[in-house]
């Protein structure tokens, strides 16, 4: 699977095991629904500091949502 599919299925699964609507992650991470849609479906990339907000709020590595590796551990630091 490429990278922007594993990227599009992570956040869509994440999200939603997580039972977060895309309004209420696009408002914590001060984004909008449709980008969020969009990302999710394919249709928009997304930028370093995105990927970065993204796996802050899901406490993931952003290597796990690129794709880069399956283990899905945070690493970062406690804010």
């Amino acid at each position: 699977m490429e990278t922007k599919k594993i990227f599009c299925a992570r956040l869509r699964e994440l999200r939603n095991s997580r039972s977060v609507s895309q309004m209420q992650l696009a408002n914590a991470l001060g984004l909008t629904q449709n980008s969020i849609a969009m990302m999710e479906r394919g249709y928009r990339g997304t930028t370093i500091e995105k990927v970065v907000l993204l796996a802050k709020y899901f406490h993931v590595s952003a290597d796990y949502l690129l794709g880069i590796t399956n283990d899905p551990t945070w690493r970062g630091t406690e804010e």
